[in-house]
């Protein structure tokens, strides 16, 4: 875990004081007005030690998604909006000063695990329904911002339920776990990879029309008919195939599309490619609406 300690100097003697309260810690010396770019050190713990009217200053304007303790030799009340907070006043006590830093050290540790936990998908460990919606949201704007284009794959696994009834569920999960294992190898560090249902998966494509994203698609599903998924006791692989819808945005002017609407497009897409045989991507603006 980062511990970032921001000075007028950007030295400090903090560093040696915190060496031993924890193995997992790294210290981190940096400059007082390096503060407004916090994030880009991924604090577990911010820890200010400048003149109060500057701190105040600070803290007015930056809310600190982190554990932020305050050094100060004037304990006096302002605003401070923080994960979790904690003053200490100077001349330092060691222990004290190791106690406190460890304290919001483990706050931020359980925060960030709970936050987490509540957006991803527990067997697959991908992001879950929650997170997809809130991200989709996001990229729709930025895509709309910058003028780019923005694509939403949906992926279902064909007769999935088949290999639940012949192998357990246990195999089924093994199956989703693999699937879901190739897609994280494959995918960009922008893309956003979600389990969407049971035995579906969605992923957001910033910056990726809808033909580019159906050439992924493609080549995804031609690595799926050739993996080896050979459940217990059985000699021969169990053939598996995927089906996938895709939609894109923007796709109708003077519609207020939002993510329902862009995740609707591609399942109807997927409705259409599992209507017309399976193992196959069909792309929404390229399908025949009676789908």
């Amino acid at each position: 875990m980062n511990i970032v300690i921001f000075t007028q100097e950007g030295t400090s003697s903090y560093t040696e004081m915190l060496s031993g309260a924890n193995e997992e810690f790294n210290i981190i010396n940096t400059k007082f007005e390096e503060i407004k770019n916090y994030k880009k050190y991924t604090p577990g713990v911010i820890i200010i030690d400048a003149p109060i009217a500057k701190v105040k200053d600070v803290c007015a304007i930056t809310k600190f998604e982190t554990s932020v303790l305050i050094i100060t030799d004037n304990i006096e009340p302002f605003t401070l909006r923080a994960d979790s907070f904690d003053f200490i006043k100077s001349p330092i006590n060691q222990y004290e000063f190791t106690t406190r830093v460890c304290a919001l050290a483990k706050t931020s540790y359980y925060h960030f695990h709970l936050q987490k936990s509540s957006i991803t998908d527990e067997l697959t460990g991908l992001y879950n329904r929650k997170y997809l919606h809130h991200r989709l949201e996001a990229e729709m704007s930025r895509a709309k911002r910058y003028g780019t284009s923005l694509s939403c794959l949906l992926i279902d696994i064909d007769f999935f339920k088949t290999v639940n009834d012949m192998y357990g569920y246990d195999w089924g999960d093994v199956l989703l776990k693999k699937i879901a294992q190739m897609l994280e190898a494959l995918i960009r560090k922008e893309d956003v990879l979600t389990r969407y249902g049971d035995e579906e998966f969605i992923l957001i494509l910033p910056n990726t029309t809808e033909d580019n994203a159906f050439i992924f698609a493609e080549r995804f599903r031609h690595d799926i008919e050739k993996m080896e998924f050979i459940p217990a006791n059985e000699d021969e692989r169990h053939p598996i195939t995927i089906s996938g819808g895709i939609s894109s945005y923007p796709f109708l002017e003077n519609v207020e599309e939002n993510s329902n609407t862009v995740i609707r497009y591609a399942e109807h897409a997927l409705y259409a490619a599992k209507k017309r045989g399976k193992n196959q991507i069909v792309e929404f603006s390229k399908m025949n609406l009676e789908y």
